[in-house]
């Protein structure tokens, strides 16, 4: 199976400008990784600075700000990393589950998910 990708639109406040972007899907990212550029033109201000562990075991520093994602008319807040020009920009886990999505195990597409974990 290939990968899987979302388009949706990104706010820096709900009602303000948005752009559009197609992200790959990472279910194994805490966080999304978006292009820093896109964040600040957005308007978008890091809230804090946070340490993330790389897939090679390095460990790296980036800003994490807030912004709204929209998908399929749904928008949601959700926490984002300041990605750098070297990092890969990915849709990651907290994202996905602000929007109620999931990706489905057997076709390897974002859809809604059937109820969210109570517990």
């Amino acid at each position: 199976m290939g990968n899987t990708y979302i388009k949706l639109r990104i706010y820096g406040r709900i009602g303000g400008e948005y752009r559009e972007i197609k992200l790959l899907v990472d279910t194994g990212a805490s966080y999304s990784w978006i292009p820093r550029r896109l964040l600040e033109d957005l308007g978008v201000k890091p809230a804090r600075r946070v340490r993330f562990k790389t897939i090679e075991g390095r460990i790296i520093e980036r800003d994490v700000g807030h912004v709204f994602v929209e998908y399929l008319g749904e928008i949601a807040p959700t926490a984002v990393v300041f990605a750098e020009e070297k990092d890969t920009a990915v849709f990651g886990l907290h994202g996905l589950e602000s929007l109620g999505l999931e990706v489905d195990p057997t076709t390897g597409q974002v859809r809604k998910s059937e109820a969210l974990l109570a517990l």
